[in-house]
């Protein structure tokens, strides 16, 4: 028995009590001090980015909260982005989340789709797609849900979720209401994604929940002396205040959806302050399985079992906590095999001072954690949001990414080692499950300092490498263009529902 496996079987009847997180303005942190740097591998890394979204045409800001102090815990928020081929042209379009602000309407504070034009730009086309909408939307997961052969949206965010149907001559219709999608109260939607989870071919959807938020129910930034960070005042959250369980929605096929939480076992997990989610057969068994990262609570796996239900094994599997036990700020989350053995592993991002955490699947839906043996401990400065386990520089081993930014503008004015717009951080895999942290080799872009949040992977452009798409806090998206030299091959599929 190795030692994950032990302390596995140990976590099955531990609870998640037995911590030694700080409580930093609501947030779990511990503190960490960051690995030595070695020495450089001195290895050419053959991909370099340049950020195009100027001249692709995205220049319009995604509003957020106010820029310089943020009163409320889901003006930090942000919001999500996504790749997606919505008119079946081969080429990669664009949607952009927006926000908004507490004091009103912003103009041209929107959600955005954007149109590829094939020449490296976009055309703006949200009014003709019928997506014009103002609010606080949060996640994004594309999917066709009705097996039409067009890519449909749906979003999340506060006070309700929308899911927009593609109609596959160019626009959107929100059918929420009809789809059996609508729930009461305040509840706060963040992560979301498409999976068939009863295998009937039909795109079921779960829904991560963070808050009952109300504004009228929470101090804003300075009435509560127990919400600050490093001795400044900053917005109250998530801890003390009010977390929502996850929900699962079984498609009926007929454009409806119907609320199995319960009796799918979903909703027998405790409420957590969910985030980030995704979908993954993580122990190869042919069934999708749902990893949920969860903001200063330990994280949530729900195992599938094959007949409809679920079993929340976070703790037992290994993925609800690092390898010390303690509980994370979990950010985001992403799926891959970076070791290449076949089976996919998890890095999910968290809150500064602390590292992120890299999960080797071992087998048999056991998790080791091997952050600090992978060298990613040398990384502890900022706060880390979206993620992905990508290959790209075309080597055949998949590399580290993920984006940064502080969620309290006001402390750097006290504190500017802790300042609110930050690099993006890229590992590169180095083979033997080591990778290097790449601070300037890859291009400018990357060390580019924004406080970003959501992050897509897509090769825009079609030219066999993967581009990213970022979204950047009350500015401009990034599209981070990809341009790999060297000779790496590369594959694209489009897969067609029968």
């Amino acid at each position: 028995m190795t030692r994950r496996e032990f302390l596995a079987i140990f976590a099955a009847g531990a609870t998640s009590s037995i911590t030694q997180t700080q409580q930093l303005g609501g947030m779990a942190s511990r503190g960490v001090r960051p690995q030595p740097r070695g020495k450089p591998s001195g290895l050419p890394f053959h991909a370099h980015f340049t950020d195009v979204a100027y001249h692709a045409g995205l220049r319009a800001p995604v509003v957020y909260g106010p820029p310089d102090r943020m009163d409320y815990i889901i003006e930090s928020m942000g919001c999500g982005v996504a790749f997606l081929d919505y008119d079946n042209d081969g080429w990669l379009d664009i949607f952009l989340l927006s926000g908004t602000r507490r004091e009103g309407p912003v103009e041209g504070a929107t959600n955005r789709l954007y149109k590829n034009n094939r020449d490296g730009t976009f055309t703006d086309v949200t009014t003709k797609a019928g997506l014009v909408r103002q609010g606080w939307a949060c996640g994004v997961s594309v999917g066709d849900y009705n097996n039409d052969g067009f890519e449909d949206l749906f979003i999340t965010g506060w006070p309700q979720n929308i899911l927009y149907r593609n109609n596959g001559d160019g626009t959107f219709t929100d059918v929420t209401e009809v789809a059996g999608l609508l729930h009461p109260g305040k509840r706060w939607g963040t992560g979301c994604t498409w999976v068939d989870y009863d295998r009937d071919g039909r795109l079921d959807l779960f829904v991560s929940n963070y808050l009952d938020f109300d504004f009228d129910k929470i101090p804003p930034t300075g009435k509560d002396p127990n919400c600050n960070f490093k001795g400044v005042p900053v917005n109250c959250g998530p801890r003390g205040l009010f977390p929502e369980r996850p929900m699962l929605y079984h498609n009926d096929g007929d454009g409806t959806f119907t609320d199995v939480t319960a009796r799918s076992g979903v909703g027998a997990a405790a409420p957590e302050f969910g985030l980030a989610v995704v979908a993954a057969d993580l122990d190869g068994d042919g069934w999708q399985d749902i990893y949920v990262a969860c903001d200063s609570t330990p994280s949530l796996l729900f195992h599938n079992r094959g007949d409809g239900t679920f079993s929340e094994q976070g703790l037992q599997s290994g993925l609800a906590v690092n390898e010390d036990g303690n509980e994370q700020a979990g950010m985001g989350i992403a799926i891959g095999d970076f070791d290449t053995d076949g089976r996919l592993d998890a890095l999910k991002t968290h809150f500064a001072e602390d590292t992120v955490a890299l999960y080797r699947n071992i087998g048999h839906l056991v998790f080791d954690d091997v952050t600090l043996r992978s060298g990613l401990g040398v990384e502890t400065r900022y706060v880390g949001w979206g993620d992905g386990i990508v290959d790209l520089d075309n080597d055949g081993l998949p590399d580290l990414f993920w984006v940064t930014g502080s969620t309290f503008p006001e402390v750097q004015r006290k504190h500017p080692e802790y300042a609110h717009k930050t690099p993006r951080v890229l590992f590169r895999n180095l083979g033997g499950s080591r990778f290097e942290e790449l601070l300037n080799a890859a291009g400018e872009a990357i060390a580019e300092a924004h406080s970003s949040r959501g992050v897509a992977f897509g090769d825009f452009d079609n030219d066999g490498d993967l581009d990213i798409l970022i979204m950047n806090m009350n500015e401009p998206p990034s599209l981070l263009r990809n341009d790999v030299r060297g000779g790496g091959h590369w594959l694209k599929v489009k897969l067609v529902g029968t």
